[in-house]
């Protein structure tokens, strides 16, 4: 197979190009040459959002596409209008932000959609931004499009800060604020789990939109933060708290205190999706203990993780921790 990967160097789109690589495919990275692109795979520089910026691939065909982008639908158009004729598949890893909220647990792919969302559109907010990525990949694949609704993406490489916070949280020692309930069931997708699905999907032609994540109560937040102790050796000690106190202090969940989220509409929209299709297809989710263990691994050896700039950082100050467990 060959494989244009437009992003291929950070997070998911790394994972992906290494996925690949390690199948013996033959991957074309296209990207803006800030980071360095895994051995092996052919790099084309280009920034998408400058005049002429996709001149790089002007020539070349590839059997699929896969496309990480994440800011104006208008990009993603003009990318797959440029390749129409010379890929087979485009497949864009879009998010179940996507979906219309309130969103109730159980919801599938035919749930409602965010509104306003439009395939020539620039940059306006995530949801509809990722909505108008997946009109546009559609509007010139068609059913050739391969749309991945991710949910909570984790596993090594991360640029966002989650799984690294709570890692390198905990590696400090001491007492923790842990998050309750700790039976709180969670709802994520390693990364390079995605990556091995989503090439197993564009290899059987699939199409349409899959959501992507592991099935519901796939791990929970004390065997999470549990296992970070271990693979850590930390000394730390989990003072397991519930939701009203933390709220209460001003805390928000999923910034503050990254992957929690209390019981209630939110969490049963980010960790109780349905993924049967998926499942069906061959979605395979490998233990959180493995996802963690590896996440530390890269973690120590690249000694900070790296922060996308288009993020806000995650995480709760010490400050804040230590008000919140003397009181």
């Amino acid at each position: 197979m060959r494989l244009l990967i437009l992003g291929g160097t950070e997070f998911v789109g790394r994972a992906v190009a290494e996925a690949a690589l390690a199948r013996g495919w033959q991957v074309t990275v296209f990207h803006r040459g800030r980071h360095e692109a895994p051995a092996g795979a052919v790099t084309l520089l280009g920034d998408r959002t400058a005049p002429d910026g996709l001149a790089a691939l002007a020539g070349g065909e590839w059997d699929a596409v896969v496309d990480t982008w994440s800011a104006a639908p208008s990009v993603v158009l003009a990318a797959a209008r440029l390749l129409a004729d010379r890929a087979g598949q485009y497949a864009y890893i879009s998010s179940r932000s996507v979906y219309e909220q309130p969103t109730p647990a159980g919801l599938d792919e035919d749930g409602p959609l965010v509104t306003g969302a439009s395939p020539e559109a620039g940059q306006t907010d995530y949801a509809q931004d990722k909505l108008g990525g997946e009109l546009a990949a559609e509007a010139v694949f068609g059913d050739r499009a391969l749309l991945v609704r991710a949910g909570l993406i984790l596993g090594p490489w991360e640029n966002i800060g989650r799984l690294p916070w709570w890692l390198s949280r905990i590696a400090r020692g001491g007492p923790v604020l842990a998050p309750g309930p700790r039976d709180n069931p969670l709802q994520y997708i390693d990364a390079r789990d995605l990556a091995e699905w989503t090439l197993d999907a564009l290899r059987q032609g699939l199409g349409g939109p899959y959501n992507l994540v592991s099935p519901t109560g796939h791990t929970t937040m004390g065997e999470l933060l549990d296992t970070c102790v271990r693979v850590t050796g930390s000394d730390a000690e989990l003072r397991w708290t519930a939701p009203e106190p933390i709220l209460a202090a001003g805390i928000q969940p999923w910034m503050d205190l990254p992957i929690w989220l209390p019981p209630g509409e939110l969490h049963d929209f980010l960790h109780a999706g349905d993924v049967s299709k998926a499942l069906a297809s061959g979605l395979r989710c490998r233990p959180v203990a493995e996802t963690v263990a590896d996440t530390w691994s890269w973690l120590t050896s690249v000694g900070e993780a790296p922060q996308r700039p288009d993020r806000p950082a995650v995480g709760l100050s010490p400050e804040q921790e230590a008000k919140l467990l003397a009181g």
